[in-house]
């Protein structure tokens, strides 16, 4: 009987370590129940609710997120369908602008005006890039040793760590690039 205990208990426990802070954030059930709290009055939303519930389009959603969705986030750090399509605003300087996260990247719009800038991963190349008036730019390369190479306005690169101080030397190269290019 203590044996047994002991066992549970030890099984628990590491099932416990096992599962800890793998939640995710459910995707495909979130944009399911958005979509369907959005379809239309009150009454339309609980009969296309109750009717996923008969067919079972919740469960299958919840199910596909928890064993296959969550676990890809878990594992590359970022959820297929998480945020998109999604649009932000957010205050700048100059203005507000409308970011809207694309399955590659952003698209920046300021509001009131048509032209956008797109910044696009390219995931074979592991770059970023800006896009405007389809002409691209290489912004930086994400390096298999963890570093960044970015691209300077100069033409010449500079590699650093993601970390507080590689952003502080790309500021400080990027404020000597414009001082250079201003001669």
């Amino acid at each position: 009987m203590k044996k047994s205990k002991i066992a549970v208990a030890s099984i628990l426990l590491c099932g416990s370590m096992l599962c800890s802070s793998c939640i995710g954030s459910f995707g495909l059930w979130n944009q399911l129940k958005s979509w369907n709290q959005n379809i239309g009055h009150k009454f339309v939303n609980e009969i296309v609710f109750l009717a996923f519930h008969i067919i079972p389009v919740y469960e299958v959603s919840y199910l596909v997120d928890v064993l296959v969705l969550n676990s890809i986030e878990f594992w590359s750090g970022s959820n297929p369908l998480a945020d998109v399509g999604s649009v932000k605003v957010i205050e700048g300087e100059n203005g507000e602008y409308l970011v809207r996260t694309n399955k590659d990247g952003y698209t920046i719009t300021k509001k009131g005006e048509d032209n956008s800038l797109n910044l696009v991963y390219n995931d074979e190349k592991n770059t970023w890039n800006a896009v405007c008036n389809d002409t691209s730019y290489e912004l930086m390369t994400m390096n298999e040793n963890g570093t960044i190479t970015v691209k300077l306005q100069d033409g010449s690169s500079l590699t650093v760590n993601p970390d507080a101080e590689g952003l502080a030397q790309v500021r400080t190269a990027s404020e000597n690039t414009y001082l250079y290019n201003a001669n």
